[in-house]
C-alpha cells in the first residue's frame, strides 16, 4: 500500500519546515512530496537542506492551490499511489493521523479534525453543506469546541486543509478545477465526487492543528476577491438552471448592486480614514471578482488585491 502526502508551498518556508518536521513523527509508512508553487523566498533551498530525502517538484510559477496540488496528485498517481493526503503547509499533524484515516478504509474521501493552532480546544471547521437558500455553504464546527465533535459525519465537502483520498476517486472523477486558483475548489471537487458515488466524511480521530490562512498576504481584499469570483463559478458549475435563477434574483444581483452603490458613495463622498479606505478596497474586491468572472478572467487575479 502506497500513501503519498502532498504539501503545496508558496513562500511559506517556516510553516512548511514545521509541517515536514511533524510528519517525521507519523508512524504509518508514507512518502512525502512537496510541490513548490514558484516561491521567491529560499523555501526550495531550505527544504532540500533540512529534508534531502523528500521529493520536491518546482512548478516555476504560482499555479494556485488547485493546479499546484494537481501537479503533486499526477506525480503520486503515476507512482502507483493507493491513497493521497492533500495537506496544507501551515499545519502540524498528530502522529496517528494516517492510521486514523486507515481505520475507515472504505471511506473514499475523508477530512481531518482541524484544531486551531492558536487555541487547540477549538476547531477551524470540518467542511460544510450547501444551502441553496443563501447560496453558500454552512460550515460545520467552525469555532466550536473540539470535544463536541467525536463521531464521523458525512458532508457535502470536507475541509481542504487535509483531504485523505483513495486514488481511485481521482482516477474516476479527475482532479481539481484549476480555474478556481484559490477557494471553493475542494467543495466543487467533493460535490463532483458525490455525484460519482464517492461520499466525503469527517474523521474525528484524524487530528491536526491549523495556523489558518497563513499564506494569504492581502487580507480581506485578497480573500473577498477569490471568494466572490469563485462562488459565481461554483454556482455556474453545480446549480440547476432554476436554482441559479433564484439565487441571482433573490441574493446575488441585489448584493452586487448594493456593493456598487456603497463603493461609489464612499469613494466619492466619504472622508478617507484608514477604516473607510479598507472598506472601499473590500467593495472593490467584490466588484472586481464579479467582473473577472463575467469576463472569464480566472487565474491569480489582479496584483492590487495582494497589496497591504
Amino acid at each position: 500500500m502506497k500513501i503519498f502526502v502532498i504539501i503545496l508551498n508558496w513562500n511559506g518556508k517556516e510553516d512548511t519546515l514545521a509541517c515536514l518536521k511533524s510528519l517525521e513523527k507519523v508512524e504509518t509508512p508514507h512518502q512525502t512530496l512537496v510541490v513548490d508553487n514558484g516561491s521567491t523566498d529560499d523555501s526550495v533551498a531550505s527544504i532540500r537542506k533540512y529534508f534531502p530525502s523528500i521529493h520536491l517538484i518546482e512548478t516555476g510559477e504560482n499555479l494556485g492551490y488547485a493546479e499546484g496540488n494537481n501537479v503533486g496528485i499526477r506525480y503520486a498517481l503515476d507512482k502507483g499511489a493507493d491513497y493521497l493526503l492533500i495537506l496544507n503547509n501551515d499545519t502540524l499533524v498528530d502522529p496517528q493521523i494516517l492510521s486514523a484515516f486507515l481505520e475507515n478504509p472504505n471511506h473514499p474521501i475523508q477530512g481531518s479534525k482541524t484544531h486551531l493552532m492558536s487555541d487547540p480546544t477549538l476547531l477551524d471547521h470540518l467542511g460544510g453543506n450547501w444551502n441553496p437558500e443563501i447560496g453558500e455553504f454552512e460550515l460545520m464546527g467552525k469555532g466550536e469546541s473540539a470535544d463536541l465533535w467525536t463521531e464521523p459525519l458525512t458532508l457535502d465537502y470536507v475541509c481542504g486543509v487535509a483531504l485523505f483520498v483513495k486514488a481511485e476517486v481521482f482516477k474516476t472523477i479527475g482532479l481539481f478545477e484549476k480555474r478556481y486558483f484559490l477557494f471553493w475548489e475542494e467543495s466543487d471537487w467533493c460535490l463532483r465526487a458525490k455525484k460519482g458515488g464517492f461520499l466525503a466524511t469527517f474523521c474525528p480521530k484524524a487530528k491536526l492543528f491549523h495556523k489558518v490562512s497563513a499564506s494569504f498576504t492581502g487580507g480581506k481584499p485578497h480573500t473577498t476577491y477569490f471568494w466572490w469570483r469563485n462562488r459565481l463559478l461554483w454556482i455556474e458549475r453545480n446549480c440547476s438552471p432554476q436554482e441559479k435563477r433564484s439565487l441571482y434574483l433573490r441574493i446575488l444581483l441585489p448584493t452586487i448592486f448594493h456593493t456598487l452603490k456603497l463603493y461609489l458613495l464612499r469613494s466619492l463622498f466619504s472622508k478617507k480614514t484608514p477604516e473607510r479606505v479598507e472598506k472601499i478596497r473590500t467593495y472593490r474586491a467584490v466588484l472586481t471578482g464579479v467582473k473577472d468572472y463575467l469576463f472569464r478572467r480566472f487565474g491569480k487575479g489582479p496584483s492590487w488585491i495582494f497589496e497591504k
